[in-house]
């Protein structure tokens, strides 16, 4: 199964972004943000949707005590906000920039909509993204509710294979090549850095896996393991 941000191959960015419109091209523009910039609040207005040209977005919120939790990191051609395509008027989430060159595309709602209306192509790819997207969602929470950190450990690592994964010929292994920082990776799955940090290297002492700042390495052990 290919990733659930992608479908059939497709970066959004280059399906979905306004400038690819005739229509609408002359009144887009992109937004840029810096590291710690927020895009939206909880709470604000949903109006827009938004891709990513460049750069890290962290999808979020708080829970009562203060604690926050990391729902998504998304990268270049991913979208987000997308709710607001189903008539939720407030946002139950924050956005915020992880990078200090992001570029976003917002796209208006009512521009979004006209889109969908005029292509039942396109406004099906949306309707299946929007599934998957919460199909991942739900069971990353379930992950972060009832599986201990190794546990959620492996079954991140399983979801990079598939998304950013490919098969090395001459070992057999499969070689991740990655957006994410450890910071990145400990906050998707709910535990600390120093946490994280452990957890690899104890993988890496198994022989389970390997890795550097960019890169992680799934040895053919790990497909006996989780």
């Amino acid at each position: 199964m290919k990733s659930l941000w992608f479908f059939e191959d497709v970066n959004l960015f280059t399906v979905l972004c306004p400038h690819k419109f005739k229509t609408y091209k002359k009144q887009h523009t992109f937004d840029a943000y810096k590291k710690k910039d927020y895009i939206y609040f909880e709470e604000d207005s949903a109006n827009k949707v938004y891709l990513i040209e460049k750069g890290k977005v962290k999808i979020g919120y708080y829970n009562d005590d203060g604690t926050e939790v990391t729902k998504a990191i998304l990268t270049k051609g991913e979208l987000f906000g997308e709710k607001a395509i189903l008539g939720v008027e407030k946002r139950d989430e924050f956005a915020q920039s992880l990078d200090n060159n992001t570029s976003i595309c917002p796209i208006g709602v009512n521009t979004m909509h006209e889109l969908m209306r005029d292509n039942q192509t396109f406004s099906f790819k949306i309707y299946k993204f929007i599934g998957f997207k919460f199909k991942k969602l739900e069971r990353r929470l379930q992950l972060l509710l009832f599986k201990d950190s190794k546990t959620r450990l492996l079954e991140f690592l399983n979801e990079l294979c598939t998304e950013y994964g490919y098969n090395c010929e001459e070992t057999g292994n499969q070689i991740i090549k990655h957006p994410y920082t450890q910071k990145d990776i400990a906050s998707l799955i709910g535990t600390s850095r120093p946490t994280l940090n452990v957890l690899m290297n104890e993988l890496k002492d198994a022989h389970i896996i390997d890795f550097n700042r960019k890169e992680i390495r799934i040895l053919k052990k790990m497909r006996n393991v989780s």
